[in-house]
């Protein structure tokens, strides 16, 4: 099962910085903790230095990294605050067919509550609905709609 971990990266910054990337090394030893045969892509992780590149790289990067969440499974974003980049990354995974979780307080932002199949308003409760299986069968649920609308 292919996985892509999503989230905010520039968010509102006005200068050329980026948010704390911790959270994406949490994210995947999660899913690799609950889905062992998972194939996780961190767009972060192969992009550190993406602040400094060029304009065609970083278009070529950013449309591509876009295709890429119509090809995966399941979307995992994490979204503190707004994040124009994730919520177009949610909603190519989300009109593609895969399973969008979404780590967010913004359960009332349009983007987050209806191209998400879960929203977890926190890490504890991210990490308890992967430990008692809700996580698990959402995918699964997801997944099994996905298979009767085609």
């Amino acid at each position: 099962m292919k996985f892509f971990l999503a989230g905010i990266m520039q968010g509102s910054h006005a200068e050329k910085r980026v948010h704390d990337q911790d959270y994406r090394s949490r994210i995947a030893q999660l899913i690799a903790s609950y889905f062992p045969d998972a194939e996780i892509y961190d767009p972060r992780a192969r992009h550190t230095g993406s602040l400094g590149y060029d304009h065609a790289t970083g278009r070529e990067v950013f449309l591509r990294h876009n295709r890429m969440c119509g090809q995966v499974d399941v979307l995992v974003a994490f979204v503190p605050e707004a994040s124009m980049g994730t919520a177009i990354e949610m909603w190519e995974a989300y009109r593609h067919g895969a399973t969008v979780l979404t780590i967010s307080p913004l359960g009332h932002n349009w983007a987050v509550k209806f191209l998400s199949h879960a929203v977890y308003a926190d890490w504890a409760e991210f990490e308890r609905a992967l430990a008692n299986g809700d996580v698990a069968r959402c995918v699964a649920d997801a997944k099994a709609a996905r298979r009767e609308t085609l």
